[in-house]
């Protein structure tokens, strides 16, 4: 399916941290829009109101974010950031824009701790300059251990094992590797599904499930994800069994919910290698 890409000029690149991150100083997000178009994402919430149905099919590059973000540079230092909260920094366009990786330098080089959410294997290409960071942490999203559901839900996203890889070779590399399980989709062996997060060797572990809608202006599950959940008897106790095996397997170095996203967890305390 093809994807619409336009570029323009934003009027900032770092939000202050709000919500689900007020832990953090700031959020950046060097796109708009996602390719990946998950069924469940949260963020189609927050696209303009035409947009909205179209998720996935559309990408909004900030094609003055070096320049935006070099201009900050003195308010970097010691300053943590994730990226992305609204997006994938590493869309599949990416790969020829590089513009996540245009701002990596920048980011290091001043002295900011970064956080990076990604479900995009590209992030391996950026190994050489994430490990310039003195504090980082790469939260890679595996949702399920199982491709049907992949497809079902994430049709557009990169296989499972693609992203269990990435993880190894960004673990293998010396840079701080975290698993978020969220939202954690039907999974065909909670057990064996903890073996293969392990084995990457992540220093972290998150787990949540759907993000209930509550309030106009709270942004929750898409309503397609709850009915192939519904559909595939993914409800609260079915989580529940699946949850509590993985929170046994992964202890100590797994938390739920918001706390798993703290950067003072992800980046702060001592590394828990299982």
């Amino acid at each position: 399916m093809s994807v619409t890409v336009e570029a323009y000029d934003a009027h900032q690149i770092l939000t202050a941290g709000a919500g689900f991150l007020s832990s953090y100083d700031f959020s950046l997000n060097p796109y708009i829009g996602c390719a990946f178009g998950c069924s469940y994402c949260y963020a189609a919430f927050f696209a303009p109101f035409d947009k909205q149905p179209t998720w996935g099919d559309w990408v909004r590059v900030k094609r003055n974010a070096a320049l935006k973000l070099s201009r900050m540079r003195r308010s970097l230092n010691g300053k943590t950031i994730y990226m992305s909260s609204a997006t994938d920094p590493y869309q599949p366009i990416e790969k020829r824009l590089k513009l996540t990786r245009s701002l990596l330098p920048i980011l290091a080089e001043n002295g900011a701790h970064l956080v990076v959410q990604t479900r995009g294997p590209l992030v391996t290409k950026d190994v050489d300059l994430l490990k310039a960071f003195d504090q980082v942490c790469v939260n890679v999203s595996i949702t399920t251990d199982s491709e049907a559901v992949r497809r079902a839900f994430e049709p557009r996203n990169p296989p499972i094992p693609d992203r269990l890889k990435a993880a190894c070779e960004i673990a293998e590399a010396g840079i701080p590797v975290a698993i978020t399980m969220t939202p954690l989709l039907p999974v065909e062996d909670p057990s064996r599904f903890a073996e293969q997060v392990a084995a990457t060797g992540a220093h972290r572990f998150v787990v949540d499930q759907f993000v209930e809608t509550s309030g106009r202006f709270r942004a929750g599950t898409g309503e397609a994800a709850i009915d192939l959940a519904d559909k595939s008897c993914w409800g609260a106790q079915s989580y529940q069994q699946t949850r509590d095996v993985l929170m046994t397997r992964l202890a100590p170095a797994i938390r739920e919910g918001e706390s798993g996203f703290s950067p003072d967890y992800l980046l702060n305390s001592p590394s828990l290698r299982l």
